[in-house]
């Protein structure tokens, strides 16, 4: 190897070997063409081969007259099992049907079915040297099966019943052809077969149809001969008279009972009234008399007029005397007249006493004559379940015969298949593919040429270098790095912005350090002073350059700090960035600067399950910033649901490019809660300074965890305060 010494630690320059590869690229290119050239040609010498197919759906099939009940008890039948779809493959492949196709197409005198008959130079050396035995051993119809089977395929489609049958052919007449005649074939010998099966059907069921209408005939005549002799007459297909006749006494008797337990417990009810005193108003019997109802109508007056009276007269009165003297007598009616319907249900309830004795009579009578009648029917049954089971076989022989008579009548009897794709002649031929071969070997030569070429860079060593002097040239540049560049280490200043020291370390040496930090003593009074660093707008270019997504704006004064975040958010949105506000405040101060509605939907509505989403977010009136509002619904309650504000600050945050949440004067546990473990900015909107807020804030916060505080204020008491915090 080339450049390399024997006892170095090698490594593979794929620089080189690409190189290498472009440096020949002509060279492979033309090996490409000549192997595309060779492919191209090789393909159009080849003797094209055409493939056609016929498909066949195996399923029941029966002629036009055949009834519903016979088709559907035939598509029961095995055709449907899959071994019975294997079956059919291979009666399609069986000798018998291909010497018929042979036959049918004469293709024993094509030489396509006979190359054994003039073999090529090849094959007769194979042969002479026992490699290979003579074809012309066998004799000349095995020899077309065999060249037959080897151009065949017959297969089942996947999940169907259908059969594919393939035929290969220098032909694409001879193509097409084959498995169409197939397929006729197929068909032809199941139909066949069916016919066959229906003329033995029919000699068979003559003879025993004739038996079997004289025996139908002798068991119905010892049916009515039996019916007769016993008097077992029928008032309808299936009862005796007997039989009916005690089924009508058993209802009349059931019903009459019903009527006098009826007027008996009606009696009971009238005399329970009568001897009790009490008013009988409520009885039915009673109040559906019209002789009771104006009896009762005129008690009801002489009532009123007797208390109409009583008002202006005294008791001795003969007015009222001869008033109390006809409602005594009303009274009486009354109860006379109740007597006489208690009588009369009582006499209701007599005569069903007697029409139930007379029915019981009746009823004994007739289950004497009704139990003789069932000893006689128990006969009759048998005879007619005998004559009956005669009847049915012979109805189904006479079925099952006439459709096989008519089957084999007509020569009606179809194929359990049919033909679902006929086979057409093929245009393009199957093999060879010209494109693909000339593409494949192509790409083939291509790689080829390559890897050929890359082996010969690796075997020569220009492909190969040290990894020795790589890894020294690597640590000198190190060391360079190191002498030439500062290295910074930025210290995070209490607001959160990184600020730049004012002194470098360099470690060259000791009089380029004091010369350092002499010019960088001496650069702030030569250079003008920055604008404030924790205003609105420094804060607002700090947050675009931070990744958080999410920003917590504190405001311990109040709506002061509410106003400066609402400009923040702005400043923001004007600059390009998607940000959205929640106002989480106690005053809703944000709502109030920002929202066009006062009263539109926000937070609190959200939280409590009485607004949608979509539906609390709302644009700025004076930006392209959006909002979601306070809300109108109780603070108190929706905190309850505050846990749900982490799924709605997740989904913002896919949304936007920064969410900034305005929380008020919040202390650092409601934030911890509210954040938990996003990576989150920490704002204190602090309008005006106040020393004792501000450190007690930072404390907390930083206590906490939060790194990442940033103070927005303005002014020179920021940076004061700022620095005594630090």
């Amino acid at each position: 190897m080339s450049g390399v010494a024997r006892d170095q630690d090698v490594d593979i320059d794929l620089g080189q070997l690409v190189r290498a590869v472009w440096a020949r690229r002509l060279r492979i290119l033309t090996i490409t063409l000549v192997g595309a050239s060779v492919a191209f040609a090789g393909a159009k010498i080849m003797s094209p081969q055409y493939r056609s197919e016929t498909r066949i759906l195996i399923e029941p099939r029966a002629p036009a007259f055949a009834s519903t009940q016979q088709a559907n008890d035939t598509s029961a039948g095995p055709l449907m099992d899959e071994l019975n779809i294997a079956s059919q493959v291979q009666l399609l492949q069986s000798a018998d049907l291909l010497k018929k196709v042979i036959n049918n197409l004469k293709l024993y005198n094509l030489p396509e079915f006979d190359d054994a008959a003039s073999g090529s130079a090849m094959s007769s050396i194979l042969v002479k040297l026992h490699l290979k035995k003579n074809p012309l051993e066998n004799p000349p119809e095995e020899r077309v099966i065999d060249a037959f089977v080897e151009r065949l395929q017959v297969y089942q489609v996947p999940g169907s019943r259908v059969i594919g049958i393939n035929f290969t052919s220098k032909d694409p007449k001879l193509a097409a052809a084959i498995p169409n005649a197939m397929a006729n074939v197929y068909l032809s010998t199941q139909s066949g077969a069916k016919l066959d099966s229906n003329s033995e059907a029919t000699r068979w069921l003559e003879p025993e149809i004739e038996g079997m209408r004289l025996k139908v005939s002798e068991a119905e005549k010892k049916v009515a001969e039996y019916r007769t002799s016993h008097g077992l007459l029928q008032t309808n297909g299936t009862t005796t008279f007997p039989a009916q006749q005690l089924n009508d006494i058993s209802a009349e008797l059931t019903r009459v009972r019903g009527d006098k337990a009826n007027a008996e417990a009606r009696a009971q009810a009238v005399r329970n009234a009568l001897k009790s005193g009490e008013a009988s108003d409520t009885l039915p019997d009673i109040m559906s008399s019209q002789a009771i109802q104006r009896l009762k109508g005129t008690e009801s007056g002489l009532q009123s007029q007797v208390s109409d009276l009583q008002t202006s007269l005294l008791n001795n009165h003969p007015r009222l005397k001869s008033l109390r003297a006809q409602l005594s007598d009303i009274r009486t009616q009354i109860r006379q007249e109740t007597q006489k319907i208690l009588a009369s249900i009582e006499n209701e309830s007599k005569v069903a006493d007697l029409r139930a004795s007379e029915l019981e009579r009746q009823s004994e009578t007739v289950q004497a004559t009704s139990a003789r009648a069932g000893e006689d029917e128990v006969g009759l049954n048998a005879l007619e379940r005998e004559a009956n089971a005669q009847r049915q076989l012979l109805e189904t022989y006479l079925v099952r015969y006439r459709e096989a008579a008519s089957r084999a009548d007509s020569n009606s009897s179809p194929a359990d298949a049919r033909i679902v794709s006929r086979a057409v002649e093929p245009v393009d031929p199957y093999f060879p593919k010209v494109v693909p071969i000339v593409v494949v070997a192509a790409v083939a030569t291509l790689i080829m040429s390559a890897i050929v070429i890359m082996l010969a860079e690796l075997f020569s060593g220009r492909a190969l270098r040290p990894t020795d002097a790589a890894s020294e040239t690597i640590e000198a540049e190190a060391v360079v790095e190191e002498k030439h560049v500062p290295q910074a280490a930025p210290i995070a200043a209490a607001g959160g912005r990184p600020v730049q020291p004012s002194m470098l370390a360099v470690v060259a040496d000791e009089e380029d350090t004091i010369e350092d930090v002499k010019a960088a003593e001496e650069a702030p009074e030569d250079e003008p002073e920055d604008d404030n660093e924790f205003s609105v707008a420094s804060v607002a270019d700090y947050l675009t350059g931070s990744r958080a997504p999410l920003a917590i704006a504190i405001s311990p004064t109040g709506d002061s700090g509410s106003a400066a975040t609402v400009s923040l958010t702005r400043m923001l949105a004007d600059a390009g960035r998607r940000v959205i506000l929640i106002d989480m405040t106690g005053s809703g101060y944000p709502t109030e600067l920002m929202a066009e509605d006062q009263a539109a939907l926000g937070v609190t509505d959200l939280l409590c399950g009485e607004a949608a989403f979509g539906d609390t977010i709302h644009g700025d009136r004076f930006s392209d910033a959006h909002l979601i509002p306070q809300g109108q619904s109780d603070v108190r309650r929706a905190m309850r649901g505050v846990d749900r504000l982490s799924l709605l600050l997740d989904a913002l945050a896919a949304a936007y490019d920064l969410v900034v949440v305005e929380c008020g004067s919040a202390d650092v546990a409601g934030v911890s809660r509210l954040t938990r473990s996003r990576d989150v900015e920490i704002i204190l909107s602090l309008p005006e300074v106040e020393e004792t807020i501000f450190v007690a804030l930072m404390t907390e916060f930083q206590a906490a965890g939060y790194e990442r505080v940033v103070l927005m204020s303005g002014g020179e008491g920021a940076e004061q305060a700022l620095g005594r915090a630090a």
